[in-house]
């Protein structure tokens, strides 16, 4: 991974890639705030930045496009996908509905409630 990651062209020491890296994986595992990331992984600060610049500019995605060819090359990925999807839920304003309208329209009275109108013909 270390070639896909940017290298700075100019400024101070940045702290280790590997070590921000698993700063974040371990902020996105355990779903804290970047402020409660331990500092073993450096500034919450550091984190935050370097992951919004590496998301920006397509690091995120050359790191997994590069595991995922890595992986498929040694047959270790099935791209067959399986989904179960026996119980199909309406939302729960879709109930209700005027029956024999061809056509509804919903206009908003108030921001907390709608109106349906059927359409003539």
């Amino acid at each position: 991974m270390q070639p896909l990651l940017p290298q700075p062209a100019f400024g101070r020491p940045r702290l280790d890639d590997r070590t921000v890296l698993n700063g974040i994986v371990w902020k996105f595992r355990t779903g804290v705030a970047w402020r409660d990331v331990p500092e073993r992984y450096g500034s919450w600060a550091s984190l935050h930045t370097r992951f919004r610049r590496w998301a920006a500019d397509g690091t995120f995605e050359r790191m997994l496009q590069a595991a995922q060819a890595q992986a498929d090359a040694a047959g270790d990925i099935e791209w067959l996908v399986s989904v179960y999807s026996s119980i199909v839920r309406a939302h729960q304003h879709a109930a209700g509905a005027r029956k024999g309208a061809s056509m509804a329209f919903v206009k908003m009275t108030n921001a907390s409630r709608a109106s349906v109108f059927a359409s003539p013909g």
